[in-house]
């Protein structure tokens, strides 16, 4: 299970020191960098999105890639629309939970350029960790189901002769 202190108003998450991102841990391809960091949130009880890049104007390669904290940022002030009928939750809270992924210049590695655990938000809790959008996959064996019902379903509303 995950815990998470409070230093500062920001929540450190607990995990692992082995799974803690540390600046200079080096991957050999920019997804394993990403899938290091979606890890390290699956199990310190946060989500993730993917924020920015910056390429190389030379040949065109990523040299900065952004992973941010999902509630990363602020939503901007919702106009006001006479059609709208449902307001959406204020997912954003402002966090600074970010990780930055560097192109090594003579080598085609990445290596974490910087790392900033600290959020503004408490983390979720181990009891409620399967409501993240990282742990909603769904099984084959749940994907199965569906497909069976769905076909079951329009045979029972098209039925053949």
């Amino acid at each position: 299970p995950f815990y998470a202190t409070t230093i500062d108003n920001e929540w450190i998450p607990s995990c692992a020191t082995h799974l803690k991102p540390v600046v200079g841990i080096k991957f050999d391809t920019l997804q394993q960098g990403i899938s290091f960091y979606e890890n390290y949130a699956r199990v310190s009880g946060f989500d993730t999105r993917l924020y920015s890049t910056k390429k190389r104007k030379s040949d065109g390669k990523i040299s900065l890639k952004y992973c941010v904290c999902n509630k990363e940022g602020f939503r901007e002030t919702p106009r006001l629309q006479s059609n709208c009928k449902k307001r959406r939750p204020i997912t954003k809270m402002g966090c600074n939970a970010k990780i930055t992924l560097k192109l090594i210049n003579d080598q085609d590695n990445y290596i974490i350029f910087s790392f900033h655990e600290g959020h503004t938000h408490p983390l979720t809790t181990p009891n409620s960790a399967h409501h993240t959008k990282q742990s909603r996959n769904l099984t084959l064996a749940h994907k199965k189901y569906i497909m069976d019902n769905s076909r079951a379903n329009m045979e029972l509303l098209n039925p053949t002769d």
